[in-house]
């Protein structure tokens, strides 16, 4: 490793996603804005993934499994990957699982998952989630535009453009609810709009009430909800977005199932999504899952325990440390390196200076002399998980900012560097930022 600046991105960077990254990482968590600033390393990962978002927007769909360690970067690259699908015109979902949130369920767990994501339902206009009714009111607003330039009328030119969907399963009472959107935008009937995006959303849990608010007899359920992810996947795309990607963190919260039965029939549902995407069963749909290894793996209760996703998700025979196939479904993400440690913190440099060198608060030297105090304090932790490493940093750069009278060479060998907590723990989760 040299002392020699690396390139980092150049340019200003708004005060936003400036305060974003360095509030997010000073707490310990994953920024939502400006992941592109912290980017380091993993160019074959992101490629593989780049090619995914291609494929859905060309038609096709894909499915992969993110795996890493605790602290091996699976959340931040998540994000990163729905950024970069965002700037491509999909729309994303995402959600983690939990206890109370499962693919496959019978007391509303499946069906509260398919909520969450609903919530977090996002477009490049609305990154942060919410978009749901923006979808659903642009592709009305695609439809009378349409409607309006053949001189049809609204409602069967809606009609018309919906029955691709209808043909899937639930499609008919989707495109159902769909219509009373429209007929509630036509006639400024708030209550019927409102009660359109509820149901689109996952949030009626009674029949009964749907078919008394909208006049349809289903409702998004335990059963369903793989189904209507597919709906949506079309009906964004006639919409006019490249398609849909799905992102679901925290797959080990199935592998934590105590129950086999249960854990199995989730596994299923893992299944019917691998074979879907890869069979040709879904169209503009793409579907991220990050787990640990573990979760993988485990010849007892990880996927590998499933036959048949084992036989899927098996990796390429001939494929070695050196010759790493990203083509698979699986994307294994490794630890950083000290060179990828030193790049990242050239960048945290630059974003905490809002993208002008001028403000830089340390030199080069001050750069790897904090690697070296790293390095004594935690050994090689600092690079295998340094979130507590970025968030020293930047609680130096914070301290210098403020006071100008100190010394960099001095504050260093002050910083105090906890060890992270147990393996396994939400604290060991966050990034590694190694992209």
């Amino acid at each position: 490793m040299t002392e020699q600046s690396l390139p980092v991105r150049q340019g200003r960077i708004r005060p936003r996603e400036r305060d974003a990254i360095v509030t997010s990482l000073r707490a310990g968590m994953v920024p939502r804005l400006g992941q592109q600033h912290i980017q380091v390393g993993r160019a074959a990962e992101l490629r593989a993934a780049i090619h995914d978002i291609d494929r859905i927007a060309d038609g096709g769909a894909g499915c992969r499994f993110v795996i890493g360690e605790y602290g091996s970067g699976k959340t931040f690259f998540l994000h990163l990957v729905r950024s970069i699908a965002l700037e491509k015109r999909l729309v994303t979902v995402h959600a983690d699982l939990s206890p109370d949130r499962r693919l496959h369920a019978a007391s509303g767990q499946a069906r509260s998952l398919y909520a969450e994501l609903m919530r977090n339902l996002a477009t490049r206009a609305r990154p942060d989630g919410g978009a749901l009714a923006s979808v659903v009111e642009r592709f009305v607003t695609k439809a009378l535009d349409e409607a309006n330039a053949s001189g049809d009328d609204p409602a069967e030119t809606i009609r018309a453009r919906l029955a691709t969907v209808a043909e899937l399963t639930g499609g008919y009472d989707f495109a159902s609810v769909v219509g009373a959107y429209w007929r509630g935008y036509d006639s400024g009937d708030e209550q019927l709009r409102g009660n359109a995006v509820r149901w689109l959303r996952g949030e009626f849990t009674s029949r009964v009430d749907a078919r008394a608010a909208l006049g349809v007899r289903t409702i998004v359920d335990d059963a369903s909800v793989y189904d209507h992810l597919k709906l949506l996947a079309r009906f964004v795309r006639l919409a006019g977005f490249g398609g849909l990607l799905v992102c679901l963190d925290e797959m080990v919260n199935l592998y934590k199932i105590t129950g086999s039965a249960v854990r199995n029939a989730n596994y299923e549902q893992i299944l019917r999504i691998v074979n879907d995407t890869a069979q040709g069963g879904a169209e503009h749909l793409g579907v991220l899952f990050g787990g640990t290894p573990e979760f993988l793996m485990d010849p007892r209760r990880g996927l590998f325990s499933y036959p048949a996703l084992a036989s899927r998700l098996a990796p390429n025979q001939f494929a070695s440390v050196d010759r790493v196939d990203h083509s698979g479904p699986v994307t294994s993400l490794g630890s950083l390196t000290p060179e990828d440690v030193f790049v990242l913190l050239t960048k945290l440099r630059h974003v905490y200076a809002g993208g002008d060198p001028q403000r830089y608060l340390v030199p080069d030297e001050a750069l790897t002399a904090y690697m070296a105090h790293c390095a004594t304090r935690l050994g090689d932790a600092y690079f295998r998980t340094p979130r507590e490493t970025i968030r020293g940093f930047l609680d130096l750069l914070a301290l210098l900012d403020q006071h100008p009278d100190l010394r960099w060479a001095e504050l260093i060998r002050e910083v105090d560097l906890p060890t992270a907590g147990p393996a396994g723990t939400d604290d060991d989760e966050l990034t590694s930022f190694r992209l």
